[in-house]
Formats: structure tokens, sequence, C-alpha cells
């Protein structure tokens, strides 16, 4: 819950201040889903977000002296509620400018009821994904694939700014759980190719064993080294993770923890892992772009039917139909140091025997197009439903 602190000069009326006070509080919190702190600043810190309501000009002094015991609760970012009235504005400007003369981070949240509702309501969710990935533990099952020769995740950067650590877990641990691992029959009444069919089996053996490893290792996500099952059971992750993913329970394919990282978050923010997928062709001066992978999370699918691994021809794919409509594609690097967020449309999808079987065809602004081809972030890249990059920028900010 968001807890609200006050800071107020000794000049102004307190009974005045306080009536105006409640006012502006009612109309930000309607149902009064607060809690009221007041000037008590020994629990600053403890919530899901801390405001500062600076109802009155001349209190930036008191600011100041309360700054040192913040600090040494490790609090770097601040944000200062304004009513634009007796001069509230005015000292929360002064207070901002000298935060950031200090290297600290902040912001003046001022403007209409309905923007400040919307404005702390952000807030308040980015401060969530914070407290969910703090502590996360990452499996890496198995190395990142050979050809990702750019997509390695720094364990102290991943530390400092996530608050998350990687947990290395060999193949051949896998490889063990799947073999005591049990076996769930291909449902009779969905349609599929026999030799989906005769796969399947073995495919959910894959997902089974993941599960043991999680709770094994009580992972908050992992990444997969998948293209080694393809040769040691024969079958591969796809349907694993796209029952994993549909759970909430972010898993990337190919050992790509940038990706992982990716999908940690937006889950987080969104509750969609979002779909892992490589570009595949673009058009620069449309915008357009085909997104294809042959996993997709179950539960941002219309309907999918199980195919082969596009690659291999063999073991259980998955060809799903993502809803037409607004999507976000995100990506963050290994260190966190940088990212790529661009909203855009997805206007159809495709089947196509020559890529992998879920395959989307999306729009985007033609310069966020030529991105992919002048710096990108790696291959993969994450599709999430809706328009969502502002939570992006603001967690990442």
């Amino acid at each position: 819950m968001t807890a609200i602190y006050t800071i107020t000069s000794g000049l102004h009326n307190e009974n005045e201040v306080s009536r105006l006070s409640d006012e502006f509080l009612s109309g930000i919190f309607p149902g009064g889903n607060y809690e009221f702190r007041g000037s008590h600043f020994q629990d600053f810190g403890t919530h899901t977000l801390d405001i500062i309501y600076v109802r009155t000009g001349g209190a930036e002094g008191i600011f100041k002296s309360l700054l040192p015991e913040m600090l040494s609760r490790g609090i770097s970012r601040y944000y200062l509620l304004t009513s634009g009235k007796s001069n509230s504005l005015a000292a929360s400007l002064e207070i901002l400018s000298y935060l950031t003369q200090q290297g600290l981070k902040g912001e003046v949240l001022h403007g209409s009821p309905e923007y400040l509702r919307g404005r702390i309501s952000a807030l308040e969710t980015v401060a969530l994904a914070r407290q969910k990935l703090s502590g996360a533990k990452i499996g890496v099952i198995g190395e990142p694939s050979d050809w990702l020769i750019s997509s390695h995740a720094d364990p102290v950067s991943l530390l400092d700014r996530m608050g998350a650590r990687l947990e290395p877990i060999p193949m051949e641990e896998l490889l063990q759980e799947i073999a005591s691992a049990k076996e769930d029959d291909a449902p009779q009444e969905v349609p599929m190719a026999q030799n989906v069919r005769a796969s399947y089996p073995g495919a959910t053996q894959i997902y089974h064993a993941l599960k043991a490893l999680i709770s094994a290792h009580s992972l908050s996500a992992l990444t997969l080294r998948c293209f080694d099952l393809l040769t040691t059971v024969e079958n591969t992750g796809c349907l694993a993770l796209a029952s994993l993913n549909a759970d909430g329970f972010p898993a990337s394919c190919e050992g790509d923890v940038p990706a992982l990282l990716s999908m940690m978050i937006s889950e987080a923010l969104t509750g969609y892992t979002g779909f892992q997928a490589n570009p595949s062709r673009i058009d620069v001066e449309t915008g357009e772009i085909l997104f294809a992978h042959c996993t997709v999370p179950f539960n941002m699918v219309r309907n999918w039917q199980y195919d082969t691994h596009f690659e291999s021809g063999i073991g259980v794919g998955i060809h799903g139909e993502i809803p037409e409509g607004p999507v976000t594609v995100f990506k963050v690097s290994g260190k966190l140091d940088r990212f790529f967020a661009a909203e855009g449309e997805l206007l159809y999808n495709q089947y196509e025997d020559n890529l992998c079987r879920t395959q989307v065809v999306l729009k985007v602004k033609p310069e966020e197009a030529r991105y992919f081809l002048t710096k990108p972030i790696g291959n993969h890249h994450i599709i999430v439903p809706g328009h969502c990059k502002a939570l992006f920028e603001e967690f990442l900010g």
C-alpha cells in the first residue's frame, strides 16, 4: 500500500492546512486506499510506495533535516506530492533541485487528480515489481546456446540492479530428472500428426522434470539450453516452456539470460512473461516485422496446434495464434544498462513451413524497426500484450 508522509512549515495554520490536505488526498484516493503517516518518518521506506506530501512552502529545511536518516536506510529515490496550494509546488521544486545536486533521484507529483491517480498507480506497479524480483533465483540449465555470442548476463549488475542472482544447473541434472519423470498421454480429442502424438509424452516428461528442478532449487525463473535435448532425449522443451510461462513462471529458450530477464520484468509489471521470438523479416520502410518461435505461452494465444520443432522436425512445437491488437516489443541487456521498448500493433498471424511454428506480423514506427538493423540487443525479443512502454521505462529508469 502507498503511505503518505507530510512536511509542513510551522508558519501555516495547522487546522486550515489539514482541511485542505484532506480535501486534496480524497480527490486522489477516493476509496481511502492509502496509509496516512503524517510527520512520523520512522518507518519511511518500508511500504510498497512512500510519498512525501509537501503541504506548504517553507518546508525545505524540514526535508533537508530528515534526509540523512532516510539515506542511512538506503533510500535514493523520492516522490514529492504537491497540491499547488500554500506554495507547496515551489517548495517541492526547491527540494527536487537539492536532491539532484546530491546525485539522488526524485519526482514532483503534480497535476489533476486523474493524472495523479494514474501516475501513483504506475509507481505502485513498478514498486511491486521491484519487490517481486528482489531476491529472485534464476536457474541457468546448461550454458547459453553456442550461437548466442552476445546474450549473456552480468551477475554483478543483476544483483545490484534487481537483487537477483544466477544459479548454474548442469544439464546432467535435468536429464536425470527426465529419466524418472512421469509421462502424460496426448489428449485424444486434440488432432495432431502421428509423429507429434508419439513425442507428446516425452515432452511432458521434460515439463515435469523442470518442475522438479524448480522445487529442488527454489527457482524464480529459468532458462534452458533446449537444443541439447534434441540429441539426448530426442525431444524439445517447447511444450514445457509454453506451460511454465502460461503459469506465470518465466522460462526462456536456448539459455538466453537477457531474454529471460526481459520476461521476468514483463511478468512482474504486466502479468505476462511475453512471447520470446526471433525477428525473421523486417521492412524498415513500413515498420512491419515478422517474429517467429516454436514456443509461445498458452495464456497469450486464442488457440494453438501441436507441431514439430522447426529446425529438427522432431518433438512437440507450438503453433499458436496471438490476438491482433496493441503490443509492446521489449528487450533488456545482460547488464541491465540498456533496453529497447516499442509500442505497436499485431497485424496478423501467419504460417509458413520454413519458419518457427508461431509466426506473427506486427508494426512499429519505421525508426524503431531500424533499431534491429543498427543496434539490436541480441536476436531474441519479447512481445507483450498491450501498450506498456511507460512501465518498462519507469522500471529501468
